[in-house]
């Protein structure tokens, strides 16, 4: 090695700045894509986060209150559009379309079509609900499987330049070498950076989300078996 090119290589900036700042074009094009997908991806993950723990909140609250003992009407009313309250609004499809067919006159021999169309308006709701909350989720996908070829991208043009001063100087020691080969592992680590934290979020909130739309599946059934009960009282509305 020559004894001058350790000097030189230790005097080199290779802070995260200035490896961007005397990047390839190319390679500066891709370290800001990865940016750009690391932050889009924690934002999505950031909100998946308050999104079912608040739905997951108001579930618990409305099952609370819909199975401790009052009318149904009163529980179908404590529906918005906020998507924490997808429990809401799956009963409340179902109970109005209950509610629907006993205005119309059903004879008592049709109460159990009213019950299987209040139960297909609730799965209806729920897979509405399901895909409502896994709005996002794509992207994450898409970040967690692009951004490590994005990177590798970025690390063969970082190579290609280490190669292309190498063979502009006629030499390879580290002073010609260490700025390239430093671009390129950049470029990988802020591939791999975006990559396994979405990866991380994708998995953690499908899992969380499957969880949460089998819960209303089971809700449904839980309300569907309700609403059969009620066709044997005689005179009483929802």
């Amino acid at each position: 090695m020559d004894p001058v090119a350790l000097p030189d290589v230790v005097n080199q900036d290779f802070s995260l700045i200035a490896l961007f700042m005397s990047a390839d074009p190319i390679v500066k094009g891709v370290m800001i894509i990865l940016a750009v997908a690391s932050i889009w991806s924690w934002a999505v993950a950031i909100d998946k986060w308050f999104g079912v723990n608040a739905a997951r909140a108001r579930a618990r609250r409305f099952e609370h209150a819909f199975w401790s003992g009052q009318p149904l009407e009163d529980s179908s009313e404590r529906v918005s559009d906020r998507a924490s309250d997808a429990m809401a609004r799956v009963f409340s499809a179902g109970a109005r379309e209950w509610r629907e067919s006993r205005r119309g006159g059903q004879a008592p021999e049709e109460a159990n079509a009213m019950v299987d169309r209040a139960k297909a308006q609730m799965d209806v709701a729920v897979n509405r609900e399901t895909q409502r909350m896994e709005s996002g989720l794509s992207t994450l996908a898409i970040i967690a499987s692009s951004t490590p070829f994005i990177g590798l991208l970025g690390t063969v043009i970082g190579i290609m330049n280490s190669f292309r001063d190498i063979a502009a100087r006629g030499e390879t020691n580290l002073t010609v070498v260490a700025p390239g080969i430093a671009e390129a592992l950049f470029a990988t680590a802020l591939g791999l950076g975006a990559a396994i934290p979405a990866l991380i979020f994708y998995n953690k909130f499908s899992g969380d989300i499957s969880a949460f739309s089998e819960r209303l599946n089971n809700f449904a059934q839980e309300v569907a078996v309700r609403l059969s009960r009620r066709t044997t009282e005689r005179g009483r509305d929802i």
